[in-house]
């Protein structure tokens, strides 16, 4: 089946693409990483997550692991059908306006870093409009050094490497960064487009979309709480 990609966007490699240069495949490998402990640490037990661009559910069967009830969203269908155990709802991020609120939304992967503005201001908006009183959202940013430590790699213990392979300018304050993963059987490539924003970058979007920080919850500010502006 052939895929229209996003300006911008490219991936390669056996299986499923999806629009924005994801596949499938090597997103239903990739291993969880610390973000279910960040996640627990942050919110009360058995809390209802919103997690929005769940993609294959990495994330989102370890949380309901833990216990958390979660509601995943994402805009492919492909990635959702390898969900198991949640409800789940297909659309973009920026579009998603549901007759609730949740006591945690999470908007992980680096989503903030949108390239472009308008898709970062719906995908915050959403946030907001779907936080109950006295939740949170959670925010993954990028590290400090994401667009400027290039080419670098790293081996993961389950065998594969990933290599950030380049960050290029493309205007705008916006960089086309090229992600490699080598298995022994298989490997792909992801070219999307990020944008690198300081901490008071980051923190005036949000408060653009009503939203401010509550906490940083990692030393290296990757993991933000953020509440509802009082």
């Amino acid at each position: 089946m052939t895929v229209e990609m996003r300006e911008g966007y490219e991936g390669t490699g056996p299986g499923s693409i999806t629009p924005d240069g994801c596949a499938v495949e090597l997103y239903a490998r990739l291993p969880v990483g610390d973000e279910p402990d960040v996640i627990a640490a942050a919110v009360p037990a058995g809390a209802h997550v919103l997690e929005l661009g769940s993609g294959v559910g990495r994330v989102t069967h370890a949380l309901l692991e833990r216990g958390f009830t979660v509601t995943a969203v994402d805009e492919s269908a492909e990635m959702l059908s390898r969900v198991r155990g949640a409800r789940t709802i297909r659309g973009p991020i920026e579009d998603l306006a549901l007759d609730e609120q949740f006591d945690v939304v999470m908007l992980a992967s680096f989503l903030v870093h949108a390239g472009d503005v308008e898709v970062r201001r719906g995908m915050l908006r959403t946030c907001a409009r779907h936080v109950a009183k006295g939740g949170c959202v959670l925010i993954q940013r990028e590290g400090a050094d994401y667009h400027t430590n290039v080419p670098r790699e790293r081996v993961d213990p389950s065998g594969f490497t990933v290599r950030i392979v380049s960050a290029e300018p493309v205007g705008d304050g916006v960089d086309a960064v090229r992600a490699e993963y080598e298995f022994p059987d298989a490997s792909w490539s992801q070219t999307f487009r990020s944008r690198a924003l300081t901490k008071q970058q980051f923190e005036a979007a949000l408060e653009e979309a009503g939203l401010e920080v509550d906490t940083y919850l990692t030393p290296d500010g990757i993991w933000v709480k953020a509440v509802p502006v009082a």
